[in-house]
């Protein structure tokens, strides 16, 4: 049957459109999710922790605030700077927000960090997280009830640490720190000494269900697993599960196999 030249452009019209529909439905699958971090340190770069799990399944866009101590007068000497943190992430890119760091966004409590996570969003106009909510979501992900917690931080963080899991319903059983405070100490320990740091802290609290390594500066990616085979129990560690939340933020599959209970779990 002839077809008359409206009816020929209209029908090339239609299938255009169907193949930019298609073309963008296949962008849209293919499309790299953009996660944002802000940091304690000034010029943390992009963390390797977060490439050996997602590789190039997510992009990572990244800032820092300039802490120098980890101490409560530390944070607020730069907890102002998070919105134009906020603001250049967005900027760059960023589809949702990370504020990293655990002390710097548990010192205060829960409503506090809960107020950051607003400050984040207002600043941008994204979906934002912190580290500290990650470590809360993997405790709770585990099923954690008593925790032995081991930390880089001093007695007093330690504290403020302890009340922050105990608003969490969370019962912690031994919370042990190496007193580190000049963030730039925290590159001194090494892996082979958070393995042992982290058995002594568990064998110090033989009735916890599972533990907590407190400082996101801390590479515990790889001691995840054999940490967990040492201790018996789940292991949660600042950095790996502050960005399996920021994937789950993003919409990524965070899963990441290899690296502990947690991460191996499919989502």
């Amino acid at each position: 049957m002839l077809t008359n030249r409206r009816d020929f452009i209209a029908g090339c019209a239609a299938a255009v459109a169907a193949t930019q529909l298609s073309a963008g439905r296949a962008a849209a699958a293919d499309k790299v999710p953009v996660l944002g971090l802000i940091f304690p340190p000034a010029d943390r770069g992009i963390p390797e922790e977060g490439v050996a799990m997602y590789g190039e399944r997510i992009k990572f866009v990244v800032t820092g605030l300039g802490v120098e101590r980890m101490t409560p007068e530390g944070f607020n000497a730069v907890i102002d700077r998070v919105p134009a943190a906020a603001k250049k992430l967005a900027e760059l890119g960023a589809e949702a927000i990370e504020l990293t760091g655990t002390s710097l966004t548990f010192y205060k409590g829960e409503a506090y960090n809960q107020q950051l996570r607003k400050i984040v969003t207002e600043a941008s106009g994204l979906p934002a997280t912190t580290m500290s909510n990650g470590v809360i979501e993997g405790l709770k992900a585990v099923g954690a009830r008593k925790v032995a917690v081991a930390t880089a931080y001093n007695d007093e963080v330690n504290a403020r640490l302890r009340a922050f899991l105990i608003e969490h319903g969370m019962t912690p059983v031994a919370v042990t720190g190496l007193g580190i405070e000049a963030m730039k100490d925290v590159d001194r320990v090494t892996q082979d000494d958070l393995i042992a740091f982290g058995e002594r802290v568990r064998k110090s609290a033989a009735d916890a269900d599972s533990l907590l390594v407190s400082c996101g500066g801390f590479r515990t990616l790889e001691i995840i697993a054999p940490l967990e085979a040492r201790t018996g129990v789940p292991v949660i560690s600042s950095m790996p599960h502050g960005l399996w939340a920021g994937a789950r933020l993003v919409g990524l599959n965070p899963s990441a196999p290899g690296y502990g209970k947690l991460l191996s779990r499919k989502a």
